[in-house]
């Protein structure tokens, strides 16, 4: 019985042992286990670290060249800008250049057509006084002929021109009607002209009815 109890015992502590070291193997896989999960978690933690930073560090070199991309355009249009300033401002310069040559043209144009002008004007009278000096020169009777084929307007005219004592020869041989046409022109243009008193006024006490 005692042998039998030996033997009993010495299988139990061999089946402890066995339970004991299959624990401790358990418990040594479970570590094992749970290391390896660990280190596999920190070597996934590391790269998405690691792309977190390189992303970061994208953003921060990336937001300076888009900064300075930015200020390139900025600039760019900035430039066109005035190089279309510029352009306008040479073309106003062109402009006024263009119009005070015109207007200085047109200044010269006008003092050239006033000299014309009077040139014509002093030529015409020049003519008119040629002519009104050789009709006084005619005798009268020729020189009523002539007028009596001249308009009344002309015929006044030259007459106005002449000494009285000639226009009134020149006159006495014209047709009557003809005469107090020209006589009308005359006076019409003679109407407008003052003159003064040749003899003392008329005061109420010399009239007859004050009288």
């Amino acid at each position: 019985m005692i042998r039998r109890r030996g033997s009993r015992t010495g299988t139990l502590a061999v089946l402890a042992g066995l339970m004991i070291a299959s624990a401790a193997l358990r418990v040594v896989s479970g570590a094992d286990t749970l290391i390896a999960r660990a280190a596999g978690d920190t070597a996934d933690a590391v790269p998405v670290a690691m792309t977190a930073e390189g992303d970061a560090s994208e953003m921060m070199e990336a937001e300076p060249d888009t900064l300075l991309a930015a200020l390139r355009v900025q600039k760019a249009r900035l430039e066109a800008r005035e190089q279309e300033i510029r352009l306008r401002e040479k073309a106003l310069k062109v402009a006024e250049a263009e119009i005070t040559e015109k207007m200085t043209a047109l200044v010269d144009a006008e003092a050239r057509l006033r000299q014309t002008i009077s040139l014509a004007r002093g030529a015409a009278e020049a003519d008119v006084a040629g002519l009104t000096e050789v009709y006084s020169r005619m005798k009268p009777k020729n020189a009523a002929l002539l007028f009596r084929e001249m308009a009344p307007e002309f015929a006044a005219g030259f007459l106005a021109r002449m000494k009285p004592d000639v226009a009134a020869a020149i006159m006495a041989g014209l047709p009557p009607d003809r005469a107090y046409a020209i006589s009308a022109i005359l006076a019409a243009r003679n109407s407008d002209v003052p003159r003064e008193a040749t003899g003392p006024r008329a005061t109420p006490e010399s009239t007859p009815e004050a009288r």
